[in-house]
C-alpha cells in the first residue's frame, strides 16, 4: 500500500503541474486583456502600462509562470485582479456551498441511476428495459437549464414546495441537487445495466442460484458489489466536474458555489481566479480517483493495489 500511495502521489503532482502549465499557456495567449478590464475603457496607454508592470504581466511567459509556480508551491493561489482578495480566500468562501451541492447531486444520481440500471438489467429485453434506457438517454441529452427551469416551475412556482433559489437550508438544496442528479443518472443507469448484465452471466451467480438463494439476495449480496466497481470509478470523475463545472445550475438556482465564481472570473478575465478554480477542480478529480481506487479493494478483495 505504501509504495502504491507514493507512486500515486508523484503521478498526481505531475498531473497538477501539467494542468497548471496548460491552463497558464491558454490564458497567456488569450486575446482578451485583463489589464484593460482593470483599467477601464477610458484609461490612457500610460495607465494601462503602469498596471501591467504592477501585475508583472509585462514579463516573459516563463518568468510569469515560474513566479506563479513558486507561489503555488507555498500554497499561494495568487490575488484576484479585480476583487483585490486572495484567491484562496475566495475559493474557501464558496467551497462549503459547492461541497454541499456536490454531495447532494451524487446521492441523487446514484439513487436514480443505480435503481434504473439494476431494474433494466433484471428486465433485459422487456418493455421496462426499453423505457428505462430511453429515459436515461433523455436525461443525458437534456440541457441543464431546461431541467432546472422545469423543476423550478413545477415544484417552486406551481406547487410551492421549495424556494425558487438561494442557499442556506435543506429546501434550497433539493432542486439544484435533483437537477444534477437527473442529468447524471442516465450515465450511471447505462453503465450499471451493462456491468450488471455481465455479472449476472458469471459462474458464481449461477452457483448462488443453484444453491437456492432468493433473487433479491443474489442481486444485492453477490451481483451488486461486483457490478458497482465501474460506477465507483465514475464517481471520482464526477467530483471534479461538480467542483467547477456546474455553472449553469448554480446560475439558475442562485447557488453561491465555485462554478459561479469561475463564470464571473471568465467574464472579467480575472486570471488568478480562473487558475485557482481550475487547479482546485483538478485536485478534486485526482483525490476522487485515488479514493475510488482505495475503496475498490474493500468491495472486491480480488483487487490488489500494487
Amino acid at each position: 500500500m505504501g509504495p502504491y500511495l507514493l507512486r500515486r502521489l508523484v503521478q498526481s503532482a505531475l498531473i497538477l503541474l501539467g494542468v497548471s502549465f496548460i491552463t497558464f499557456v491558454l490564458l497567456y495567449v488569450l486575446p482578451a486583456d485583463p489589464v484593460r478590464q482593470i483599467a477601464g475603457r477610458s484609461a490612457t496607454a500610460a495607465t494601462v502600462e503602469s498596471i501591467r508592470r504592477q501585475l508583472g504581466l509585462d514579463q516573459p511567459f516563463l518568468v510569469q509562470y515560474g513566479r506563479y509556480l513558486f507561489g503555488l508551491i507555498q500554497g499561494d493561489l495568487g490575488r484576484s485582479y479585480l476583487q483585490k482578495t486572495e484567491v484562496a480566500a475566495l475559493i474557501a468562501s464558496r467551497l462549503p456551498a459547492t461541497l454541499l451541492l456536490m454531495a447532494g447531486a451524487i446521492v441523487c444520481e446514484l439513487v436514480l441511476g443505480l435503481a434504473m440500471g439494476i431494474a433494466a438489467a433484471l428486465w433485459r429485453g422487456r418493455a421496462a428495459d426499453q423505457v428505462l434506457m430511453t429515459t436515461s438517454f433523455v436525461t443525458v441529452s437534456a440541457p441543464q437549464f431546461v431541467v432546472g427551469l422545469l423543476l423550478l416551475y413545477v415544484f417552486a412556482v406551481w406547487l410551492r414546495w421549495f424556494p425558487i433559489g438561494g442557499y442556506g437550508t435543506f429546501a434550497h438544496l433539493v432542486l439544484p441537487a435533483l437537477t444534477l442528479g437527473i442529468l447524471g443518472s442516465g450515465w450511471y443507469a447505462r453503465m450499471m445495466r451493462s456491468s450488471m448484465i455481465d455479472v449476472l452471466r458469471a459462474d458464481f451467480i449461477r452457483t448462488a442460484r443453484a444453491k437456492g438463494l432468493g433473487r433479491g439476495r443474489v442481486v444485492l449480496r453477490h451481483a451488486l458489489p461486483n457490478a458497482i466497481l465501474p460506477v465507483i470509478a465514475m464517481i471520482g470523475i464526477d467530483i471534479g466536474i461538480f467542483m467547477g463545472g456546474i455553472v449553469v445550475v448554480e446560475s439558475v438556482f442562485g447557488w453561491p458555489g465555485i462554478g459561479q465564481l469561475a463564470w464571473q472570473a471568465i467574464q472579467r478575465v480575472d486570471i488568478p481566479i480562473i487558475m485557482g478554480v481550475t487547479l482546485v477542480s483538478a485536485c478534486a478529480i485526482v483525490i476522487g480517483n485515488l479514493l475510488a481506487d482505495l475503496i475498490a479493494p474493500m468491495i472486491d478483495p480480488r483487487i490488489r493495489l500494487r
